[in-house]
C-alpha cells in the first residue's frame, strides 16, 4: 500500500466545519429567509437613534433602521479568507434585502460592513471605528485572534460582539461565537456513540491549540455523559501519527476500545490507512469524525471509513440560500454565507435591537435559543454556542443522515 503523508493541521480553521445550514423557523413560518425567535419583550428606538445624529459610517451600508450594527469581515488580503469574507458580505446583503422586502418585518437596523483585512490589528481597528460610529452590536470578525482583539474593543465600549470563529477559546461573557464549536460536536457525537452501545472511548488529536480545545471538549463530554475514556493520543507529525497507531493497535485488537475519535479531517484518511496497515479490521469499532468531515471527499472516499459517523448540520438552509445568492451575485458562496445571513436576521429582531438595553445578555442567552439558516442554536452565558447537529454515516463515497438534529 502506498505510504500516505499525514497532512499538516491549520491553526486557521476555514472549512465551515460542516455548517451547510438548515432552515427551521419557529416564529416566521412560510418565510424563506427568516429566523425564529422567542418572545423576549420589545422596546422602542430612542430619539437620538433615528440615524440622523450618528456620525457618518465608513464601509458599505445597507438598510435604514435606527439601530446601527457593524459587520467585520476579511475583504482584503489573503485570498483564501477574502473569498469567505466576500461570500459572507453577500449573505448579509441578501438578509438585509429580505428584511426590506418583507412586509411582516420592520427595518430595525442599518448594517455597516467593514473590512478587517486578515490581521488581529485590522479587526481591532475596524471594531474601534464601529464603536466611534455608534454601533450597538458588532457581528464578526472571522478568525479567533481577530475576535479576541475586536472583542476587547467591544467589551471596553460596553457593547456585545457576535464573532464567527469556531475556536471556543475566543468566547467570553459578552463575546459570543456564532459557529459550531468542538464542545457541541464532541457532546453530540459521544452521546450518539453511547446510545449505540459503545462503552470504551479513545481520541487522537493534533498537538496544537485547536487540538487541545478538541481534546478538552472530548474529556468534558465524557465526564458529562459518564462514559469511559481508555486513552487520549496526540500527534504533530507523520512520525508521531505512526507511533500513536502502534501504541493504540494492541488495545483496539483486544476489543478494549469500541469508539475511536478522529476529528481532524485533513489527517483522518491517513490514520485510516495506518489502522488498516496495522491489521485493525474495518468495522470492528466505531470511527467518529468531526463536522469538518462533512463534504470532504477524501474522507468519504476512504474505504476504511465505511460505517464511520460524524456530526453535521443539515444542509437545507444552505441549499435554499444558494440559488438566491447565485442569481444575485453569481458563483457559489462559501458555506459561511449562512452564518452572516443568520447573524443579520438575528440582529434585526425587535426583541434584541429595540430591547432595553439593546442586545442584552439575558435576551441573547435566552434558554429557548433561536432558529436560523443553520438550524437551532443558542448562546451560553460564557459566550459559547450550542448547535443542533445531525449524525451522518459514511457509505461508499457519500454520507447520509442517520440521526436527526439534537443539541
Amino acid at each position: 500500500m502506498e505510504r500516505q503523508t499525514i497532512s499538516s493541521f491549520e491553526n486557521i480553521r476555514i472549512t465551515r466545519r460542516g455548517l451547510l445550514g438548515g432552515l427551521s423557523l419557529l416564529a416566521l413560518s412560510a418565510c424563506s429567509g427568516g429566523i425564529g425567535l422567542p418572545n423576549l419583550g420589545g422596546g422602542s428606538p430612542t430619539p437620538q437613534d433615528n440615524g440622523q445624529n450618528l456620525p457618518t459610517a465608513q464601509g458599505q451600508t445597507f438598510g435604514t433602521g435606527p439601530v446601527r450594527v457593524a459587520m467585520l469581515l476579511p475583504l482584503s488580503g489573503d485570498p483564501s479568507l477574502t473569498t469567505i469574507g466576500s461570500s459572507m458580505a453577500g449573505g448579509a446583503q441578501l438578509a438585509m434585502e429580505y428584511i426590506s422586502s418583507n412586509a411582516s418585518l420592520k427595518d430595525n437596523i442599518t448594517l455597516v460592513v467593514k473590512d478587517t483585512g486578515t490581521t488581529a490589528q485590522g479587526a481591532a481597528a475596524a471594531a474601534n471605528q464601529a464603536v466611534q460610529e455608534g454601533a450597538s452590536l458588532i457581528l464578526g470578525p472571522l478568525k479567533s485572534d481577530q475576535v479576541t482583539q475586536a472583542g476587547a474593543v467591544a467589551h471596553g465600549a460596553g457593547i456585545p460582539l457576535i464573532g464567527f470563529s469556531n475556536n471556543s477559546g475566543a468566547a467570553q461573557p459578552g463575546i459570543y461565537l456564532l459557529n459550531v464549536l468542538p464542545e457541541s460536536e464532541l457532546h453530540r457525537s459521544m452521546a450518539y456513540a453511547k446510545a449505540q452501545g459503545k462503552k470504551a472511548f479513545a481520541g487522537i488529536f493534533p498537538s496544537n491549540g485547536y487540538g487541545q480545545i478538541q481534546q478538552s471538549a472530548f474529556q468534558q463530554a465524557a465526564a458529562d455523559l459518564g462514559v469511559h475514556v481508555v486513552g487520549v493520543y496526540n500527534f504533530a507529525s507523520e512520525t508521531d501519527a505512526r507511533t500513536v497507531v502502534t501504541q493504540v493497535t494492541p488495545t483496539l485488537l483486544a476489543g478494549q476500545i469500541d469508539a475511536l475519535f478522529l476529528p481532524d479531517h485533513g489527517t483522518a484518511p491517513s490514520f485510516g490507512s495506518l489502522l488498516q496497515q496495522a491489521g485493525v479490521p474495518s468495522g470492528s469499532l466505531l470511527i467518529v469524525g468531526s463536522s469538518d468531515w462533512n463534504g470532504d471527499q477524501n474522507v468519504v472516499n476512504t474505504p476504511y471509513f465505511v460505517g464511520a459517523v460524524f456530526p453535521a448540520i443539515d444542509d437545507a438552509g444552505y441549499q435554499a440560500l444558494l440559488p438566491l445568492y447565485q442569481q444575485r451575485f453569481g458563483g457559489t458562496p462559501h458555506p459561511f454565507v449562512t452564518l452572516a445571513y443568520t447573524a443579520v436576521i438575528l440582529a434585526n429582531a425587535p426583541s434584541l435591537a429595540l430591547g432595553t438595553p439593546r442586545y442584552s445578555a439575558a435576551a441573547l442567552t435566552a434558554p429557548g435559543g433561536f432558529s436560523g439558516r443553520d438550524g437551532v442554536f443558542k448562546f451560553l452565558s460564557d459566550g459559547r454556542s450550542q448547535y443542533a447537529l445531525v449524525m451522518k454515516k459514511i457509505a461508499s463515497g457519500s454520507a447520509s443522515v442517520v440521526d436527526a438534529a439534537k443539541i
